[in-house]
């Protein structure tokens, strides 16, 4: 995977930077929780709240370096990403995995090849009903993010772009 650092590609490249995800968003910021601490590529989107049905059906399918951005409506109620899951996105080729809300397990999560960006952990697990819409346009952090959209994220921060920067 190709380092890179956020301030440098908004530095450089920031005429093709659509966005850049606000570091503070209802009390809370986004932090790292993988074994990646800079990730990007192809964004891949669901929205799902407090069921991670979705996030779990996708990250068992084929990666190619992709990033899948998980839009849990900020809740601090549940987990939409866990070790095993996580485990899954590694052996699939996920590069990473953003998460407008919680996930768990992060002690697991922190040894794996996979960036892992959440507001927050919590040990509560999500219900699993089948809920969840793949390929939406997703708003949080001031920002929009397309299906199909480059996104890059680091400890500085989180970047959205409209084509390939690195």
């Amino acid at each position: 995977m190709v380092q890179f650092v956020t301030c440098d590609l908004l530095d450089d490249q920031g005429d093709k930077v659509t966005g850049v995800v606000s570091p503070y968003i209802d009390g809370k910021s986004f932090r790292n929780f993988g074994g990646r601490t800079s990730f990007g590529g192809q964004v891949v989107t669901v929205k799902c709240f407090e069921d991670n049905s979705r996030v779990k059906e996708l990250l068992a399918t084929d990666g190619a370096g992709r990033v899948l951005v998980v839009d849990g409506g900020g809740s601090m109620r549940c987990a939409l990403l866990g070790d095993m899951i996580a485990e899954s996105a590694v052996k699939h080729g996920w590069t990473g995995v953003i998460v407008y809300g919680c996930v768990r397990d992060v002690d697991a999560m922190a040894t794996m090849e996979l960036g892992v960006q959440a507001l927050a952990s919590i040990p509560q697990k999500s219900t699993r009903k089948g809920v969840g819409e793949v390929g939406l346009t997703l708003q949080f952090g001031g920002v929009t993010i397309c299906d199909g959209d480059y996104i890059y994220a680091d400890n500085n921060g989180i970047i959205v772009a409209s084509e390939p920067l690195v």
